[in-house]
């Protein structure tokens, strides 16, 4: 399957672990298509990429667009369901089209808030006085434990507003089924009532064993005694119970927003994992890599990651869990206080739910640094690694930064001028810039460098001496930082016209050309006037190769979008001498303006409303220069 160089989907398909979790599917412009979520990962992902399995016209579509796949690891499959939930509201993929209707998970709400608290079904979660247990997969499965709950704790179901109400109305069903002490005719206080709650909240926040026990122990009495459909009954009660059990940490009761920072580190490397809690839900991770020191601490990691990472993000959560303490602690508080505008809190969870949150972040950020340590050293060998292959072959020191420039036009209309820029073998998109040619007529590729390459050193080196001028110590910009090599798409005249350049503006600055082969296929590097040889297997040559498509497309982009918006224009109203009507007599004759560029004069000459001069005219016009022309 075609994928990006960075992601070889028939490799990543091994690294799968067979763990409950959610995936991601992406497009080759990165865009989440789809999100999923599996009992084993490494089972439900590799299903996708087997051509055996009869998967729907739908899924077959979807499969034929994925580039790449992430994962993120969870302790259930419930934790998993939720968390697609959660994913698919938050990025809403093309191809998770049956989970539009914005389906919601089940709550249990304990109204705490009330000095008689009922225990409620909820779809929602608000922010108000309540204590929200959940969310659940199984809506039947919270029904039943909520009856079950009114049974053994006795916990009113009514909506009757107490204590105002008490003795208002004679007691419910309920009280005379045994299922409720009936607080609303004051038979049972205030403080024996709050026990029974408590009792029901310690058995929500886990403490299911002695319940489970007392459930099992009735079904088992009841199937000795041969009354299977009581002992059914208990058996179902079993099992709701059980669902209600397996707790997950997916979402949060609180509705704050959050940020769940976790480590793993191996030598010199390291994984900081995120998880972005936004309203209480988790909506989504990711992860940064690191270099640190060989002894550096988890807790110094986080320090220096929290200062470099939350200075440039726009938006600073409530809430930071961590799961080391880490230095300076007050004093970050108060620095993200500061940028956030309200106080922002860093905690280290000890216990509970947001401490099995923190721990599930470590394990996403092992398995990150576990499985994509060889993709890893693979991006480096062939980002940094081939800087250093082309800095050797040109007896360079270093190679950091390189940019490369291209021309496009359509026999010299709209001729442009594009500057890309790679910097540690990665392109740097927002130092890119376009030229639109202003002092060159007709397709002359040769002097359209020359003026391309002299607008964009000379407004550098302005830069510079503003800077110096001001004594301004800031980053360089894109015309103010030079590169440590400049390609050239041709050989030695392209070449020829960098150096001159150059040296017209005294700058000192390495410049090379791509030599091509018959196949117009890159075989060497034109430098210092001789042709190096390059091995065309390497992740060097892959890297220029690069480089090049990215000139050619992005000139080609530009000079397009220009061509489009002058598509109510000919080159030909260029020509003096040429009109309208002559116009549309050369482009009825001769169909194209290449067929007119390689036409004579003479043939010129026959095309209707054409005579000697207006033919002569058209003819210097295409032919004034010998340079070539690069198309579209």
């Amino acid at each position: 399957m075609s994928t990006d160089s960075n992601f070889q989907i028939e490799e990543e398909l091994k690294k799968l672990p067979a763990r409950p979790g959610v995936y991601l599917m992406h497009d080759a412009s990165d865009a989440i298509i789809y999100v999923g979520k599996a009992v084993s990962l490494r089972n439900r992902v590799r299903q996708y990429f087997q051509s055996s399995r009869n998967k729907g016209p739908k899924i077959e579509q979807m499969v034929t667009r994925i580039r790449r796949f992430e994962y993120i690891v969870t302790d259930s499959e419930l934790e998993a369901l939720v968390l697609e939930c959660n994913l698919i509201k938050e990025h809403r993929p093309k191809y998770n089209t049956m989970l539009k209707d914005d389906k919601t998970y089940p709550f249990i709400k304990v109204t705490v808030g009330e000095e008689y608290p009922r225990v409620l079904f909820s779809r929602t979660m608000k922010k108000d006085k309540s204590r929200y247990f959940g969310p659940y997969s199984s809506a039947g499965a919270v029904k039943d434990t909520i009856d079950l709950i009114r049974k053994l704790y006795r916990i009113r179901s009514c909506s009757r507003s107490l204590p105002k109400e008490i003795g208002t109305d004679r007691p419910c069903l309920n009280y005379h089924i045994k299922q409720c002490d009936a607080p609303c005719q004051g038979y049972i206080s205030k403080e024996e009532y709050r026990e029974s709650v408590n009792q029901a909240l310690d058995f929500l926040n886990g403490s299911y064993g002695p319940v489970l026990d007392m459930l099992k122990k009735r079904m088992e009495e009841a199937s000795e005694r041969m009354e299977f459909e009581d002992a059914a009954a208990w058996r179902d009660l079993w099992n709701s119970v059980k669902q209600v059990a397996q707790k997950q940490k997916i979402t949060s009761g609180d509705g704050e927003d959050k940020d769940v920072l976790a480590v793993a580190a191996d030598g010199t490397d390291a994984v900081v994992q995120v998880f972005f809690i936004r309203g209480g839900r988790l909506i989504g991770r990711d992860h940064f890599c690191l270099k640190i020191g060989l002894y550096d601490k988890k807790a110094t990691i986080l320090n220096s990651f929290i200062k470099q990472f939350y200075s440039g993000t726009p938006f600073i959560p409530r809430e930071l869990m961590l799961e080391v303490e880490v230095e300076e602690h007050e004093l970050l508080e108060q620095w993200l206080s500061g940028k956030r505008g309200q106080r922002v809190y860093i905690r280290v969870p000890k216990k509970g739910t947001k401490e099995k949150l923190v721990e599930l972040a470590r394990q996403n950020a092992a398995i990150v640094l576990g499985q994509d340590r060889e993709r890893l050293k693979r991006e480096e060998g062939r980002t940094i690694g081939a800087m250093k292959e082309i800095a050797g072959w040109l007896d360079l020191p270093r190679i950091s930064r390189v940019e490369a420039y291209d021309i496009s036009n359509t026999s010299g209309f709209e001729s442009v001028g594009s500057m890309v820029v790679f910097e540690r073998g990665k392109p740097k998109r927002s130092d890119y810039r376009k030229f639109r040619i202003k002092s060159v007529q007709g397709p002359d590729d040769y002097a359209s460098l020359e003026e391309v390459l002299t607008r964009r050193f000379s407004h550098g080196i302005r830069e510079q001496q503003e800077l110096k001028e001001k004594q301004m110590d800031q980053e360089l910009g894109s015309f103010s930082a030079f590169p440590d090599l400049i390609m050239m798409d041709g050989g030695r005249g392209q070449v020829n016209v960098a150096l001159g350049v150059m040296e017209k503006l005294g700058l000192q600055i390495p410049v090379c050309g791509m030599v091509k082969d018959d196949f117009h296929r890159t075989r060497g590097l034109y430098y210092q006037n001789v042709e190096v040889p390059i091995d065309t297997r390497s992740e060097g040559f892959k890297l220029i190769t690069r480089i090049q498509d990215e000139a050619h497309r992005f000139a080609i982009e530009y000079h397009r979008s220009l061509r489009g918006k002058e598509q109510v224009h000919s080159i030909l109203d260029d020509i003096e001498g040429i009109g309208p009507a002559r116009r549309k007599s050369l482009m009825r004759t001769f169909q194209s303006l290449e067929a007119v560029r390689d036409a004579s004069e003479e043939e010129l000459s026959r095309a209707p409303s054409m005579n000697a001069a207006s033919a002569r005219a058209v003819w210097e016009f295409f032919h004034g220069s010998a340079s070539s022309v690069d198309k579209p």
